[in-house]
């Protein structure tokens, strides 16, 4: 009888692949948990000028009504239209009033005089007693009298911008957690808002693993990349408004990796790493966070970017600095770093969760091969308003991303056909 060989393969089941919502919710959980420590460091006054990029910790309620006061829309006549409905029949085709003010944006208006009508500017206040602003366009002189055409056709309202009609006295101009963009340091700007109070910004050092890598004008070496990751991740950043401590490429050793991560929890709030956080026997910064705090590695079920590392770097003061791992592959890096660690880093700015924008599209190609993960796929929108698929899908082309408009979210074992429609999640929103 024959006796059955041993078998050299682990009898151990690989562990299963963490559902990509699953990994998002548990990150912004430890987020929150972490946010609860930066918020007991204090709140900063800031003046509105220099209010970009930080996040609100207090709403900014209006003290006033935006307009502050009935005005004109354009450059007209202020009219009563009482004065033109009573001299005109429904077939009028003109009616000639004279003009009794000149009412300029920033002067003073008195009331409307009957039968008269008031040279109106753009931003002008409208006189007590005006119910519409005809457009100079419709009008013409006729000696001192001013001529309007089709007078019975005029309705209350007409070209007038009401006060508080876009911002009302007392209501929220932008709440608690609002990342302050240009677009929305004007709007606090509009109603008189000098100053605002802000979350301190988290800072976020970086570290860059890999003997592999070299930095633009060095020579390359056999087998050298340049490291775009470096780029990527500090411009994006500041972008967010985080305080970035760059601390560069760190050499693929241990000990070297440990240092890099001592060194960085002492300023940091966030420490992330890209690359090294695989298995390989090059890959040490999963023993490394290992000695100088505590880490949770996943592998994510989704393509491009299955692997993710979280955890906590331990500070001399009894803290702890947040850590992820992202992977090094350019694409997987980029793409993980805005589906999880974006989201993570809302968190710690203490700044409203704003997930992706997606909005359906139809596909203009054809992706016949399922993929057993959830894939996020570089696509362009073509002249057509319909998606064409990047011509690459290589999770090392950053020309993937560079010239993409978006990601089409593409449910695990889901082909694609032409004209189906499909999950965009343009860049263009500012949530990618």
């Amino acid at each position: 009888m024959n006796k059955e060989l041993p078998t050299t393969k682990s009898t151990i089941a690989p562990k299963p692949l963490m559902v990509f919502e699953a990994a998002r919710e548990r990150l912004i959980g430890f987020a929150l948990e972490a946010r609860r420590q930066i918020a007991r460091q204090g709140e900063e006054l800031c003046d509105t000028f220099d209010s970009t990029d930080r996040v609100l910790a207090e709403a900014v309620v209006s003290p006033m009504n935006v307009p502050p006061h009935d005005n004109s829309a354009m450059d007209g006549y202020a009219v009563r239209l009482a004065d033109l409905h009573a001299n005109a029949s429904d077939d009028s085709v003109s009616i000639a009033l004279p003009v009794s003010q000149r009412i300029a944006a920033g002067g003073e208006s008195a009331a409307l005089q009957v039968g008269t009508v008031a040279r109106i500017f753009t931003g002008g206040v409208i006189p007590s007693g005006a119910d519409a602003v005809i457009m100079q366009e419709r009008t013409q002189a006729d000696g001192d009298l001013i001529r309007i055409q089709n007078p019975a056709q005029w309705l209350a309202g007409e070209a007038i911008r009401y006060a508080g009609e876009d911002i009302a006295l007392g209501s929220v101009v932008a709440p608690a957690g609002t990342f302050i963009t240009p677009a929305i340091a004007g709007l606090i700007a509009s109603v008189g808002v000098a100053s605002v109070t802000v979350n301190r910004p988290i800072t976020v050092a970086c570290i860059f693993t890999g003997d592999e890598l070299a930095m633009p004008g060095q020579a390359l070496k056999a087998g050298s990349i340049y490291n775009s990751n470096r780029f990527v991740l500090n411009a994006i950043l500041k972008n967010l408004g985080c305080r970035v401590i760059d601390l560069g490429h760190i050499p693929d050793a241990l000990e070297a990796t440990r240092n890099a991560l001592r060194e960085a929890a002492l300023n940091a709030d966030l420490i992330i790493s890209s690359g090294g956080v695989s298995v390989g026997e090059e890959d040490h910064v999963k023993p490394a966070v290992q000695a100088e705090g505590e880490l949770d590695l996943w592998q994510i079920s989704m393509k491009p970017g299955k692997p993710l590392a979280y955890g906590r770097i331990r500070k001399p003061d009894g803290g702890h600095a947040q850590f992820i791992g992202l992977p090094g592959n350019p694409v997987s890096s980029y793409i993980t770093f805005l589906l999880l660690a974006q989201p993570f880093i809302y968190m710690l700015q203490g700044r409203i969760d704003k997930p992706p924008l997606k909005v359906q599209m139809q596909a203009d190609f054809d992706f016949p091969r399922a993929d057993k993960r959830r894939e996020f796929l570089r696509a362009t929108i073509n002249d057509n308003g319909r998606l064409a698929l990047f011509r690459t899908q290589s999770s090392g082309a950053l020309t993937s991303m560079a010239y993409s408009d978006g990601l089409i979210d593409n449910p695990p074992m889901t082909s694609i056909k032409r004209g189906d429609w499909v999950s965009f999640l343009p860049f263009s929103t500012g949530c990618l």
